[in-house]
């Protein structure tokens, strides 16, 4: 199988081990699941089923980030304990994704769960002399690593300006460098706090899954991924202080997702310019929502159109009618699958085998299609 590695620019043999070790970043628990979500859950589910089908087992890890500003300002917009916002929104992302026939992943820890295994790593990096405490707070020092910045292989302009834009805070005072980023800090006094040797306070963003990833994955992953946003400065932060905790490469494949647009812009909470998947559900068959999905490349970028949803309505009745075996489809399916994930090239050989009365069975359910 041919796969794309962000760290290396370039498509490359993905060949894993028997077990696939892999973690996906998931949510952050504040609002319902929009269709920029799903795309990004629904592309690492349809890897999982061509490795799976390949003879693989995968171990996939997909973590609920509940302790994160986000979700404090919303529960404190709301007037609602931030634990209880939580559960309930990861619940509705769960039937969302049950709804789109994801497959169940082996686990979905909260950050909350890991506040032990957060204070022993950051001990770790601290031990190992990456990072320092100033103003309360203890922060990892980049100019420690000389490869930081290798996995997105931007330039330092570049670097701040993206953390500066997602909540980087560049200009931090306390901060020997602008690019060092938090692993503790004080909490305001509606949030939590957890006591540690450098203070009261809360984990920042990157430590929390570098923690869980370590906790439930071991030292080595074998992929990781998530939405091309949070190249840096999530992923990039979570491979330096992990490689710094541990003295081992963290992870051996990047994998990230474009992002999906709506009136010219990114899909995001913060615009509000959103296609929310229980909506959609409400209208349409949520395979369609799904094959609406996986038409499009992983990595290519992609505007919501209002006929997104008909024009794959209409798909699925095409190949329901056309619900019997087809072993040479398949064989070509699992072909483009194995091209990095051309599941556009799919589409067209399974469209072209309905419209010529030959079955599709097999290959819709390889996309996560159950025609029956």
């Amino acid at each position: 199988m041919q796969l794309y590695d962000t760290a290396r620019r370039a498509i490359v043999p993905f060949e894993p081990d028997d077990e696939v070790l892999m973690y996906t970043c998931g949510i952050t628990p504040y609002d319902a699941t929009h269709l920029g979500h799903a795309a990004t859950f629904i592309a690492y589910d349809t890897l999982q089923r061509h490795l799976i089908d390949k003879g693989h087992t995968v171990k996939c890890v997909r973590n609920v980030t509940d302790v994160d500003d986000p979700l404090f300002a919303k529960a404190r917009e709301l007037g609602v304990h931030y634990l209880d916002l939580a559960a309930g929104e990861e619940a509705r992302f769960e039937r969302d994704m049950v709804a789109l026939n994801a497959l169940p992943v082996a686990s979905s820890p909260r950050a909350s769960s890991a506040i032990p295994d957060i204070r022993g790593f950051i001990g770790m990096v601290m031990d190992r002399g990456f990072a320092y405490e100033a103003g309360g707070s203890v922060y990892f020092d980049v100019s420690k690593v000389d490869s930081f910045g290798s996995m997105s292989q931007y330039s330092d302009a570049e670097m701040l300006a993206f953390a500066k834009d997602r909540g980087g805070n560049v200009d931090d005072p306390n901060k020997r460098n602008q690019l060092d980023f938090v692993l503790w800090h004080p909490s305001a006094p509606d949030e939590p706090s957890w006591d540690t040797l450098w203070g009261p306070g809360r984990p920042g963003w990157h430590i929390e899954c570098s923690a869980l990833a370590l906790r439930e994955l071991g030292t080595t992953i074998d992929l990781h991924g998530g939405g091309a946003d949070l190249i840096f400065p999530h992923h990039e932060s979570e491979k330096a202080q992990s490689e710094a905790a541990t003295g081992e490469q963290f992870v051996k494949h990047w994998m990230h997702t474009a992002l999906i647009s709506m009136d010219g812009q990114k899909m995001s909470k913060s615009l509000g310019n959103l296609v929310f998947v229980d909506k959609l559900r409400e209208e349409w068959d949520a395979r369609a929502i799904r094959l609406g999905i996986v038409e499009h490349h992983y990595r290519t970028e992609w505007e919501w159109d209002e006929e997104l949803m008909p024009r794959n309505q209409a798909r699925l009745d095409a190949w329901g009618a056309q619900a019997t075996p087809n072993p040479d489809l398949l064989t070509d399916v699992r072909a483009r699958l194995d091209d990095d994930l051309d599941t556009p090239g799919a589409f067209e050989l399974i469209d072209a085998a309905a419209a010529s009365g030959e079955g599709v069975l097999e290959s819709a359910a390889l996309l996560g299609v159950d025609l029956v």
